[in-house]
């Protein structure tokens, strides 16, 4: 099949011989974060290796370098044994290493067969259309699908555009083929489909790399599994030697250290919050918690589960189609953030370079851009005396590492732009503070100044939803959590009953129908 070799499958074939693809000491930095950190891998033809961890472990940074994205800081990659150097996509491909995404990369405007062949370049002018159909139809007959090579990708399916991305890789003559998180999208019977055309790769020489959040995939597919965690390489183990309480530990295996501090018993006040049955069509479903004064209710759930979508539904940004808010006991609508914000909520953004501060504005700008109308003038100008009094307060207030709050946002380290993102949305003087992801992309040092910021801001009785990848930070944080999958709430976890191995069984859906007193409180959202 195009340069692709048959082979039987065997646990032989995957232990023994030269692997087609190795990787040796890899590491990659990202600012203050080290995305990968000395990792080593080995693929072998006819195997299909699942690599998994959690949010942050540095899977995708792994993918971008092995397709040419990214170039690492240090360690190489070994194509049948030889040394290559991936400057970009191309190089990845001529190497034989492709791979799809949940979101295919196809042309709608070309039909199915321009869409496989469309990075081959041809030594000729004109295209030889009936040779081009007549392999396009024998690729994806080799792989079961049943597609019309001339008619549009316009009107394929999610499974079908898949497919047509796999055909593509084959027509390359791949040798690795790296499916990342290929079955987000897709219905059980286009699961079923892809799973069958994988174990055809397989079975044919290829070295699947499978990258999913869903343990139950991997226990179904895999042959051998291996575990990133912290940009490190934790474990890599056959699939028959693995349980899934082995590979949850692995994959949270951290413990509650200094920098999360512990966790302290508040006093719970009064319902400030509740919510039921939310939802936004096609995006999330079924939302009911309670929230309360002096309450930090964390949300935990690994990517695709929707989570940062319900706090832009409660903020206004993407409403909510159906279900209930109330605030303080009476029903209300959140149609925009102006909206939220005069009911006391605020809302952190995770990404605070992009959505959440003016990177070339002062820190007093920032400060007050939400609430600008209290430093105007009657002439509608900036009272700037006012404005940087204000702003001040925050930056000794938060210890906002900076000569005076007239210093530049972008000349300020990572930490210290997420403590003014804070000191921005707290002069918004809110009853309901909305933190996504407050820890992301800082240094640990900056991590416990705001462990400790959430704890006296909820001391002090304000009521805070905090959304975090970080599993020991959840877990030191909040009082409950809610934990959620591919847009469903799938329980509340009090305090006592709360460790990593609950949260990720109910994030990956591994506890689904079981345990008791976690489906009890599915739907209930009661203080503790």
């Amino acid at each position: 099949m195009n340069g692709v070799p048959a082979a039987s499958h065997t646990a032989e074939t995957v232990a023994g011989g030269a692997p087609v693809l190795e990787v040796r000491g890899l590491s990659k930095r990202f600012d203050m974060t080290q995305a990968l950190d000395d990792v080593s891998l080995t693929l072998h033809a006819g195997e299909i290796h699942a690599l998994v961890g959690e949010n942050g472990a540095g899977k995708s940074t792994l993918i971008k370098i092995l397709t040419g994205v990214v170039q690492s800081d240090a360690g190489e990659v070994r194509v049948e044994g030889a040394a290559v150097h991936l400057a970009n996509a191309q190089e990845a491909q001529a190497c034989g290493v492709a791979a799809i995404y949940q979101e295919p990369l196809v042309f709608p405007d070309l039909d199915v067969a321009e869409n496989i062949f469309i990075t081959h370049r041809e030594q000729d002018l004109l295209v030889n259309w009936p040779r081009m159909y007549a392999q396009a139809e024998d690729i994806l007959a080799s792989l079961g699908v049943r597609l019309d090579v001339r008619a549009s990708a316009r009107g394929l399916t999610l499974a079908a555009q898949q497919a047509v991305e796999i055909a593509k890789a084959i027509s390359l003559e791949v040798k690795v083929l790296i499916m990342d998180e290929p079955t987000a999208s897709l219905s059980d019977h286009e699961v079923r489909q892809l799973f069958r055309v994988a174990r055809q790769l397989r079975d044919r020489g290829v070295a699947v790399l499978f990258i999913t959040h869903r343990l139950e995939e991997v226990f179904e597919i895999a042959d051998r599994i291996t575990v990133l965690r912290d940009g490190e390489h934790i474990s890599t183990r056959p699939a028959a030697d693995v349980t899934r309480d082995l590979l949850i530990r692995d994959m949270v295996g951290r413990e509650v250290d200094q920098f999360y501090g512990v966790g302290t018993t508040r006093t719970i006040g009064r319902q400030v919050c509740r919510v039921q049955g939310l939802g936004r069509e096609g995006v999330f479903s079924g939302i009911d918690f309670d929230l309360h004064e002096g309450e930090v209710l964390g949300f935990a759930g690994l990517v695709g589960s929707r989570r940062t979508d319900v706090a832009l539904a409660l903020f206004g940004i993407q409403p909510a189609d159906r279900g209930r808010i109330e605030i303080d006991g009476r029903a209300v609508r959140i149609t925009s953030p102006r909206a939220a914000q005069q009911l006391g909520i605020a809302y952190m953004t995770e990404d605070r370079r992009k959505l959440g501060l003016a990177m070339p504005l002062s820190i007093a700008a920032n400060v007050t851009l939400p609430v600008l109308h209290r430093y105007l003038t009657r002439l509608g100008l900036i009272h700037r005396p006012r404005e940087e009094a204000a702003a001040e307060g925050f930056r000794q207030r938060l210890d906002i590492k900076a000569p005076s709050a007239l210093h530049l946002v972008e000349k300020l380290s990572g930490g210290n732009q997420q403590k003014v993102m804070f000191g921005k949305w707290l002069n918004t003087r809110p009853r309901i503070f909305l933190l996504d992801e407050p820890t992301r992309g800082i240094d640990v040092g900056a991590k416990a100044e705001v462990h400790t910021m959430v704890r006296e801001l909820a001391e002090e009785g304000m009521a805070i939803l905090c959304i975090s990848s970080d599993l020991p930070e959840v877990l030191a944080m909040s009082d409950r959590i809610l934990v959620m999958r591919e847009g469903r709430q799938m329980g509340i976890l009090e305090r006592s009953e709360a460790s990593q191995e609950a949260v990720m069984s109910l994030a990956t859906g591994e506890d689904e129908g079981g345990g008791a007193t976690t489906g009890a409180r599915i739907a209930e959202g009661t203080a503790p």
